[in-house]
């Protein structure tokens, strides 16, 4: 995040050499994928100028490009700085409007042939987190990435190069999340993976003591694998390093056959 006012690491990596290092060692902790983001998505935000976006992103996706092997997503609504990011070596857009705030944004990745992910979310980010109600909150997120999925073929946009994600916590309360990660294998049958982003978020706080961000891993890690369990392919994480750990000794649990009975 290289913001001044993301919920965790805000300000942290406001500074191009600070956020190279970081990605460079999120690298060596096991990451896969590098997702850089210039303006903050929490609940009641204030949106920057897509010029001042533009200069968050672009010289860190830039560098990044040059120096890792790994693909390089940029976290953007906007059409221009998705372009932008795509000319300067970002393979992936993660779009947490899912390609409804401006109609342009079909055409940059359909062009670019790059992969998209496609994120619900009720409302925008300054008023989801605002009494959000759902008479049937898989039901209705399904139905939206049905809607979604059929628009992005339509727009020339190849299946395997979309990736879903149920939004935890963009218009949604406690209860809700906890249902979306129960319930996540429900989602497996649109055939594309899931992509989850649970690190650090404010119902980890709740359902576990009304503790503050910078004590959220232990419920992150837990929600991590149990979405992981329920059917979830991508994690969106700040603790590259625990959750890579956490996610590998489940897997290895999940997977293991007994080859000596």
């Amino acid at each position: 995040n290289v913001t001044p006012d993301s919920c965790f690491d805000g300000r942290k990596y406001f500074d191009l050499e600070k956020a190279i290092r970081r990605a460079e060692q999120m690298v060596e902790e096991g990451a896969d994928i590098i997702d850089v983001g210039g303006q903050s998505s929490r609940p009641g935000f204030s949106p920057v100028s897509e010029d001042e976006e533009k200069m968050r992103v672009l010289p860190v996706i830039r560098e990044l490009s040059k120096r890792l092997k790994i693909p390089i997503s940029c976290d953007t609504y906007r059409p221009g700085v998705a372009r932008s990011a795509i000319e300067e070596g970002a393979t992936i857009i993660n779009d947490i409007y899912a390609m409804r705030y401006e109609k342009e944004m079909a055409d940059v990745i359909s062009t670019a042939r790059c992969a998209v992910v496609l994120m619900h979310m009720q409302g925008t980010p300054e008023t989801m987190q605002k009494n959000p109600q759902y008479s049937d909150v898989i039901g209705e997120i399904f139905s939206f990435f049905e809607e979604r999925l059929e628009y992005a073929l339509n727009c020339s946009i190849p299946f395997e190069k979309i990736i879903i994600d149920p939004g935890i916590g963009f218009g949604k309360l406690v209860e809700h999340n906890l249902e979306i990660i129960q319930r996540l294998r429900e989602f497996t049958t649109l055939g594309r993976p899931i992509m989850l982003g649970v690190s650090r978020k404010m119902f980890l706080g709740r359902i576990a003591g009304n503790v503050g961000p910078e004590a959220r891993m232990p419920p992150g890690i837990a929600a991590c694998v149990a979405g992981y369990l329920k059917g979830a392919q991508l994690f969106r994480v700040h603790d590259v390093k625990e959750m890579r750990m956490a996610l590998d000794a489940a897997a290895a649990i999940e997977n293991y056959e007994n080859t000596c009975s």
